[in-house]
């Protein structure tokens, strides 16, 4: 199947997040900002200049602009164009060949990467596998993951369930992530909440991140 067409609909709000089980808080010394699937090919499925993107997009760039002030590692993963039935694996099933035109390949004008941030080639619906993720937080000595993007109870919500799994602290950014619509999007925000980290809003994250830099 190919993907949907996205209904406009509004982020949950910060009195609408679920409880969470942990009190963790981003560091900066140990923080890296993921910016998951922001590509033309997934962020042309949602409705032009309309929520959630119109809330989402400038709470991905605040974020990103608080971590490269802070010095923490941003991260692009992207999915390749072209893939052959081998690489594209069951996900061609699921959701058919994925990226054909490479020009929506590359990610938004909005969240284009910086000189120093880092692309990843993602093949799977977590940013872990098949990537060299997880080999980078070793290098750089840091294990907590701020994760943005889309979309939220795949990719996003995968990415948490395994950074947990890997003692990686995950933290979902709730109107940092969209989805195919707010049943799935409050889905994977309960879901992160209640099993592998903790849910936040953009604003919040980022002020962590500002005070870490005034520390400094």
């Amino acid at each position: 199947m190919a993907l949907p067409r996205i209904a406009p609909y509004r982020v949950p709000q910060p009195d609408e997040l679920p409880s969470n089980k942990v009190d963790w808080r981003p560091d900066s010394s140990r923080a890296v900002l993921l910016i998951h699937d922001m590509e033309r090919h997934f962020v042309n499925a949602f409705t032009p200049d309309a929520d959630p993107l119109a809330e989402v997009v400038p709470n991905i760039s605040r974020l990103a602009e608080s971590a490269r002030a802070a010095r923490v590692p941003v991260v692009y993963c992207a999915q390749p164009g072209g893939q052959t039935p081998e690489q594209r694996g069951l996900q061609l099933e699921w959701w058919g060949p994925g990226v054909a035109d490479p020009a929506m390949e590359e990610i938004i004008d909005e969240l284009a990467p910086r000189p120093g941030d880092v692309r990843l080639t993602k093949w799977r619906y977590s940013a872990f596998q098949r990537t060299e993720l997880r080999e980078l937080l070793r290098e750089w000595g840091r294990d907590q993951l701020v994760i943005t993007g889309i979309y939220a109870h795949i990719g996003c919500m995968m990415t948490a369930a395994e950074a947990f799994q890997q003692e990686v602290q995950a933290f979902l950014v709730a109107d940092g992530v969209a989805d195919f619509s707010p049943d799935n999007h409050r889905m994977a925000l309960e879901y992160a909440a209640r099993n592998c980290g903790v849910v936040d809003t953009a604003a919040n994250l980022a002020d962590d991140l500002a005070r870490a830099t005034e520390t400094v």
